[in-house]
């Protein structure tokens, strides 16, 4: 059995929200204890935090991977470097390629990739229904037994409410969890910006926040009806907020994630039809910024994600209406992350309880703790560490960042995946 002490460092606990001093035991690729600060124990191997954060890795849910069909955007091979580089341990990777990922034998293929290439943790989604098409339900059993962790179409809207009902209760049956993207799809369809007045100035295509919150009301009343476990991919308006709270507050089995990009960007940045900051949703009023990360501190909102979603040059190389939506954020999740930290709006242990912690739960991984025998997946990063982002520099095959050029705080030192190093800064 070998065994890593990491002495000297700054512990993050998101399960007891606590941050302070102190060491970690890994032995046998598992957290084997605390120490208390200065304490020593004998270990095969000690590594020196010297007062940096230590933390559970990153479980990113949603993360957007080209294979297969669209490998030129990004492989499982450059999205694993990224991860290991950004922190993420686990990435949790949707199903909308190119085919869809509605059968045992695409899902397996993805595995294989994955455990070929990739040195973090690969857990694949599959699709709700064949082709994405909203018509009729994947195999849910099938795919589960492949390997399938959630079942979604991505940002595609199940638009028959019939055809949705029974794809929630078959994976009500099965325990399966269901991830949708609220949102009105004929309100939405079009729409390149939030409706308001800086779209109207840009000529932009709007949708109204309404249309999110008319989504999820939607999707609460099926899952009341059928009684599924559901997760809402991402919660992005003020609007829709009291309709999650009454979910939650009733007893559904419901949750709800947001991504980085939400929260640390608004709809100004935008500017001159800047076609990185093109996502979908479309980026929100500082109001609706600034509500939903009340909503995460408070719990409301569980989990934080990357929605890493590749696009090559040509597809932003467009204008802003005819662009692609959707950035990359394996690499810039943490830094991102950060700001949020340094503005004083959420401490390190709700971060990393949105980042790692929830999202373990939620999937039922032992993952995204620093509790006695949790898996030793680690980060250890200065959260205080100044860089200008270079989107050249990133491991990604992409490079459309929204953070390009931007000055950003907090850098990954290592990552460890079951106690074993899978990446060190230079």
């Amino acid at each position: 059995m070998s065994s890593t002490l990491f002495a000297n460092a700054r512990l993050i606990d998101p399960e007891t929200l606590q941050d302070g001093p102190g060491g970690l035991l890994v032995r046998d690729g598992r957290i084997a204890g605390r120490l208390d600060p200065g304490a020593t124990t004998p270990a095969d191997q000690v590594i020196d935090c010297a007062g940096a954060c230590l933390a559970p890795g990153l479980i990113d849910l949603g993360v957007k991977i080209g294979e297969p069909g669209e490998r030129h955007k990004e492989s499982f091979r450059t999205a694993g470097r990224a991860a290991a580089r950004g922190g993420v341990t686990t990435m949790i990777t949707r199903p909308d390629t190119v085919p869809a990922i509605d059968n045992p034998e695409t899902l397996e293929f993805v595995l294989r990739r994955a455990q070929a290439d990739t040195p973090v943790n690969v857990l694949p989604m599959g699709t709700l229904t064949k082709g994405r098409e909203g018509r009729e339900m994947t195999e849910i059993g099938f795919l589960m037994d492949a390997g399938a962790v959630a079942f979604s179409d991505g940002d595609r809207v199940v638009e028959n409410a019939k055809v949705f009902s029974r794809a929630l209760t078959y994976a009500r049956s099965l325990g399966a969890l269901v991830i949708a993207h609220p949102q009105d799809p004929d309100l939405s369809r079009g729409a390149s910006a939030t409706s308001g007045k800086f779209a109207s100035l840009r000529g932009l295509a709007g949708v109204s926040p309404m249309a999110e919150r008319m989504g999820l009301d939607r999707d609460i009343a099926l899952v009341e009806m059928t009684g599924a476990r559901y997760h809402a991919d991402q919660i992005t308006t003020a609007r829709a907020l009291p309709a999650l709270d009454r979910a939650k507050q009733n007893g559904f089995d419901v949750t709800a994630g947001v991504s980085i990009h939400h929260l640390t960007l608004n709809e100004l940045d935008v500017a001159d039809y800047r076609t990185f900051f093109k996502l979908k949703p479309p980026l929100r009023s500082e109001d609706d910024r600034q509500a939903v990360i009340e909503a995460v501190g408070s719990g409301l909102i569980d989990i934080i994600c990357s929605m890493h979603t590749p696009q090559d040059a040509e597809s932003k190389r467009l204008p802003f209406e005819e662009a692609a939506s959707g950035a990359v954020g394996l690499e810039t999740l943490l830094p991102a992350a950060m700001r949020l930290y340094h503005a004083g709006a959420l401490s390190l242990p709700q971060l990393f309880r949105a980042m790692a912690l929830n999202p373990a739960r939620r999937l039922g991984l032992a993952a995204g703790r620093l509790a006695d025998g949790a898996p030793a997946d680690l980060v250890l990063f200065d959260p205080d560490k100044p860089f200008v982002m270079d989107r050249w520099a990133l491991e990604s095959k992409s490079k459309n960042t929204p953070f390009d050029l931007q000055r950003m705080q907090g850098r990954v030192m290592g990552t460890w995946l079951a106690g074993q190093e899978i990446y060190r800064s230079a």
